[in-house]
């Protein structure tokens, strides 16, 4: 199976949302997860973007999808419209595999999980998680969808000083799965 990383935002008691919407406006926070989640050290390929559903309607229609990066969305609904640059997926076992098979293997070069709560919980438990790109608030936004427990799993190796913006500290940092298994070949089938 192809291995991936996750990016996510959030907050003291690892709330990511609320009411289907990030509780959080922070615009040095969304110009990091695009240079993650887009810049490639070879430049005629791209990264991919895995999400839900629900995250998916939650981007605004003027950004979907997401620009630069091949998105995939995680649904079992059929009847998304045939866009470019743009994967359906049941599962995200699904979706790792089809990312894994040609054009893909050939074009993309690193694989994000971007949300939501359920595609979450799925992707830290799966030993083929690499790292973890965080956004650490340090507030709380009384949220209804959480990011797992992670930190049994994956440490932490890097962390940027404290910002402030909006009001809000926040610091970024970068987290290891302490156990990572295989080394993926971009020219290799799952």
């Amino acid at each position: 199976m192809r291995p991936f990383d996750i990016i996510v935002g959030m907050d003291l008691d690892r709330g990511i949302g609320k009411g289907g919407k990030l509780p959080w406006h922070l615009p040095d926070d969304l110009r990091h997860f695009k240079e993650i989640t887009t810049t490639t050290q070879d430049k005629i390929r791209k990264n991919a973007v895995i999400m839900g559903r629900k995250t998916w309607e939650s981007i605004p229609e003027k950004f979907r999808p997401l620009p630069d990066r091949i998105n995939c969305i995680l649904s079992r609904k059929t009847g998304f419209p045939a866009l470019e640059n743009v994967l359906h997926a049941d599962s995200l076992e699904q979706a790792l595999f089809k990312l894994s098979e040609p054009p893909f293997n050939k074009v993309v070069e690193t694989v994000f999980v971007i949300g939501g709560g359920q595609v979450y919980a799925e992707a830290v438990k799966n030993e083929h998680c690499r790292k973890i790109y965080l956004t650490q608030i340090l507030s709380k936004f009384n949220c209804d969808t959480f990011f797992p427990d992670f930190q049994r799993v994956f440490k932490q190796v890097s962390a940027s000083p404290h910002r402030i913006d909006s009001s809000l500290e926040y610091y970024f940092a970068v987290f290891q799965r302490v156990s990572y298994k295989k080394p993926f070949s971009s020219n290799s089938v799952c």
